[in-house]
């Protein structure tokens, strides 16, 4: 079941907000709104978060995303839409019902820190507490065990200016977990800080994240930490939302040339998994190994795959195995059963770089011109003639 539910969003700003939403609804411009003093920040915009998830929203400067993130929260009021969470209409509340909601069950994580610099690190952790009206005792206490989530015990009594840029954004990030809130918005929250610093703390995120279960919506600028933090991923262009999926689905299908503009310098052998790129098992039934050994059954090809992954494994990891043999990398589930497998030509197929020599799946189906993952991703479901007797899987 969703947890929060974003439905028919807008935000205009400017003259006549709603006859603009109107205009929008029938097909205007956004830049024709533009030419009348009205600015659409966001269109549409419609999600669903599901409990314990990660959700990304990414666009470049100017997409809508810290509008979007901030209706979410009512910290702005959408012109239309609505937006529920735990199935509570946040958009239909009181002020004071909404400002409950807010110190309660909704955490922000900021991208500038907003620490106070007047109060200590566990101060500063325990604010939301005290907003909420938390005993000092308890407070302290709750928000030391947050520093301690984040790795800031023995720092309680420091000052932030004492701190470095990442240790001042783990303190906002054990302020938000003090306060034990539902869902936590973070808006840019890692983009101010050094590259190693900030892969650092979106580590430090994924941890917390396996062992609290947050509902989490991330905004970013960057797709490939949105790649390695989201569980589904909203890409925004000009106001609109005009992907959602997970990075696998991005990568493999955009939706558009804009999309794919943008997944074009990501590192796909850290995104893709093996489980997006496999193959049936079939595909190596009736193969020889380099030693003659004819796989005849399952247990065959799980015996003789140089590796058995499983289908979440990046396929970074089935490098060294598949460069080692020709045999195809077994992909079994959680019992061990085999799912699938992955020939060498496959894996470097969906790089692009197919093995001199060797056959591209997608030549022979409707997708022939597809490349690289679309190609791999479509190839899939294609229907593959059974292998013939003793056919030489070295190479495959």
């Amino acid at each position: 079941m969703s947890r929060l539910q974003a439905e028919h969003l807008y935000k205009v700003f400017g003259r006549r907000p709603d006859e603009a939403v109107a205009k929008l609804e029938g097909g205007t411009d956004r830049d024709e709104l533009r030419t009348d003093g009205t600015t659409a920040a966001v269109i549409d915009a419609s999600f669903a978060v599901e409990a314990g998830q990660i959700f990304v929203v990414m666009g470049l400067s100017g997409s809508g995303k810290s509008t979007l993130l901030r209706m979410l929260n009512g910290l702005l009021e959408p012109t239309a839409g609505r937006v529920l969470f735990d199935d509570q209409d946040l958009t239909a509340l009181a002020p004071r019902e909404l400002r409950e909601v807010r110190s309660r069950k909704i955490s922000m994580v900021f991208q500038h820190f907003a620490l106070f610099p007047h109060r200590s690190v566990l101060e500063n952790a325990a604010y939301g507490l005290e907003v909420q009206g938390v005993p000092s005792a308890q407070r302290k206490r709750r928000a030391t065990e947050a520093l301690g989530l984040v790795g800031l015990a023995g720092w309680e009594k420091s000052w932030p200016d004492e701190l470095s840029g990442g240790m001042q954004q783990r303190v906002g990030l054990a302020r938000a977990l003090a306060t034990d809130a539902d869902l936590l918005l973070m808006d840019e929250s890692f983009s101010a800080l050094d590259p190693l610093i900030r892969r650092d703390m979106q580590d430090q995120l994924l941890e917390l994240q396996k062992r609290l279960k947050k509902t989490i919506v991330f905004i970013t600028h960057d797709l490939n930490e949105a790649m390695r933090l989201g569980d589904r991923i909203a890409v925004m262009r000009d106001g609109r939302i005009v992907q959602i999926g997970t990075a696998e689905d991005i990568l493999v299908t955009p939706a558009n040339d804009y999309v794919a503009s943008f997944t074009q310098d990501v590192d796909r052998t850290r995104v893709l998994t093996a489980g997006a790129i496999m193959a049936e098992p079939e595909e190596a039934l009736g193969t020889t190994t380099p030693d003659g050994t004819v796989l005849r059954t399952e247990s065959d090809i799980v015996a003789a795959a140089p590796a058995t992954v499983t289908a979440d494994t990046p396929i970074v990891e089935l490098f060294t195995p598949c460069s080692r043999s020709g045999v195809a990398v077994a992909v079994t589930d959680e019992e061990g059963a085999l799912i699938g497998v992955v020939p060498r030509a496959r894996l470097l197929a969906v790089l692009g770089e197919p093995e001199p020599g060797a056959e591209q799946e997608a030549d022979d189906g409707p997708d022939a011109t597809a490349k690289g993952p679309v190609a791999i991703k479509a190839s899939k479901t294609a229907q593959t003639p059974e292998a013939p007797e003793g056919k030489v899987i070295a190479g495959a």
